[in-house]
């Protein structure tokens, strides 16, 4: 008999200027600001286009995080490590910057909650619009 566990879909909501503020230390405590510095720096890394921006922070109904720049053109984004080359929108490219940050950062922080962020993250990311290139990027 084949059985298959349904799940609800990550969903990601829009966090309000309100709570902007309280963001990033419920998600990261004392590490929000090393955080926070390697997600603008990993997407400075994957695009040339990436000229710096106000970025809109979402929470995940799984309990991950994760911000996107406020650009309405799509990015370049070339990742040296694994040879992708292509283009996504503004906010796959927060997504994957994201997704590189926790991983870089779960290695450094190993007790620290980049590991959980990366793995919330990654459920999100499979079920998003742009999921293959997002996941292409990220292999």
């Amino acid at each position: 008999m084949n059985t298959q566990t349904l799940t609800s879909p990550v969903v990601a909501s829009l966090v309000s200027d309100h709570e902007r503020v309280r963001t990033l230390p419920r998600h990261f405590g004392s590490q929000l600001l090393e955080a926070e510095t390697t997600i603008f720096a990993w997407l400075r890394e994957l695009s040339a286009d990436y000229e710096g921006a106000y970025w809109h922070f979402y929470e995940l109904s799984n309990g991950g995080f994760y911000m996107a720049p406020d650009v309405s053109e799509p990015f370049r984004i070339e990742v040296m490590g694994n040879g992708y080359r292509g283009r996504m929108s503004a906010d796959a490219a927060g997504i994957t910057a994201c997704l590189f940050a926790y991983s870089h950062l779960s290695f450094r922080f190993r007790d620290g909650p980049f590991g959980d962020h990366y793995a919330w993250l990654l459920d999100f990311a499979a079920d998003h619009a742009e999921a293959a290139v997002i996941l292409a990027a990220t292999d």
